[in-house]
């Protein structure tokens, strides 16, 4: 374990991907930067491990090409609901599966070869106006980084819990040895839940369950999934089951002081648009950006500005959870007219314009009533 500095010019409370994404573009920026976490890399956590082609481009921004890493690349997104099913591949690129175990020791190296000081074990206790209280000793630090979580103690130790928005669910991961059988992240429509499925290797998959029950776990549901169920029935689990919560939260800031959130400590939106990733992404180089100039006002605005597009169309997609008339009409009307569905995929990746997705909607509108 690298020991603690006395100062340093920023620090990072966390070490996830928000975190390492956070210290490696500030560090590319010429900071001093000490990273520090209570855990021991590599660091896991349950998720749906497909990074967007937008999230492929946010890393690549940050100095490293995910494509390069072990991982299994999918051609597009595909949306079943009971008998009903509609596919497109993404306007440009690919997306990536990825144990997020691999992407976490991946980032871990990155970090090391870009000078960033790791502190592994070591217990932070909270923030003054001079620096961290880490392991019981005060660390002098210019700029504080809260990137521990959904559950922050930064964001409480610095006054920013204050939301405009939050709500709460619930998932379950496990991996099955199997070949995947799609080119496509497959997001599996049931009843208040879905299932994603997500190839990560030649002989691997990731299947999720997300739901608004706590209690629903993977067994349980699978039987509201036959067309998935078949699929798994011969194949072996990799793992235990893992669970987790996904988050919609919006923040009414989030920087005060010297101190600045990133990642899911900074707001989060639901997991069903996969866009984790290439938000934290982001905004670990908005925030870096900021800290170069010495001045945090305008990471708050990109932060902002970076979340509108997901959070529309977790909004969406979520509307489509809580009305099970409403997405079996979706879904006919996307499956008579793919383009429609196209036309949505892209926009979710950031690659037409809000113009085009509205003129999209009223046409997928239209066609939902005259089913």
């Amino acid at each position: 374990m690298t020991p603690l500095p006395r100062t340093t010019d920023l620090f990072v409370i966390g070490g996830g991907p928000a975190g390492l994404a956070a210290a490696i573009a500030a560090r590319r920026r010429g900071l001093v930067v000490t990273l520090a976490d209570c855990s021991v890399p590599p660091i896991d956590k349950a998720c749906g491990e497909g990074i967007m082609p937008d999230g492929l481009a946010a890393a690549r921004s940050l100095g490293f090409d995910l494509d390069e890493a072990q991982g299994h690349p999918f051609r597009g997104i595909r949306f079943c609901d009971r008998d009903s099913a509609v596919e497109a591949a993404f306007p440009n690129g690919h997306g990536l599966g990825m144990r997020r175990t691999a992407l976490h020791q991946m980032m871990v190296n990155l970090a090391i070869d870009a000078g960033v000081r790791l502190a592994w074990g070591v217990r932070v206790t909270g923030i003054t106006a001079e620096g961290v209280i880490a392991d019981d000793r005060l660390v002098r630090a210019r700029w504080i980084a809260g990137a521990d979580g959904g559950h922050s103690p930064v964001r409480r130790w610095a006054g920013l819990d204050a939301c405009h928005h939050e709500s709460r669910r619930f998932g379950f991961r496990r991996h099955y040895r199997v070949a995947p059988w799609s080119q496509y992240m497959e997001i599996h429509w049931g009843d208040r839940c879905q299932l994603y499925v997500t190839p990560v290797a030649d002989d691997e998959v990731c299947v999720v369950l997300i739901s608004r029950d706590q209690h629903l776990r993977l067994e349980d549901a699978l039987p509201g999934f036959p067309a998935v169920e078949r699929r798994l029935a011969a194949a072996n689990a990799s793992n235990l089951q893992r669970g987790g919560v996904t988050a919609s939260r919006r923040l009414k800031a989030v920087c005060r002081g010297n101190v600045a959130l990133v990642g899911d400590a900074s707001g989060s939106v639901d997991a069903i648009t996969g866009e984790g990733l290439c938000l934290l992404f982001q905004q670990a180089v908005a925030l870096a950006g900021a800290l170069e100039a010495g001045d945090l006002a305008p990471y708050q605005a990109a932060h902002r500005r970076i979340g509108r597009r997901p959070e529309f169309m977790a909004d969406l997609m979520l509307l489509l959870d809580r009305t099970g008339g409403l997405r079996s009409r979706a879904f006919r009307a996307l499956a008579g007219r793919p383009s429609l569905f196209a036309g949505m995929l892209a926009m979710h990746v950031g690659e037409i314009s809000t113009t085009k997705f509205l003129t999209n909607g009223l046409a997928l509108g239209w066609r939902m009533l005259t089913l």
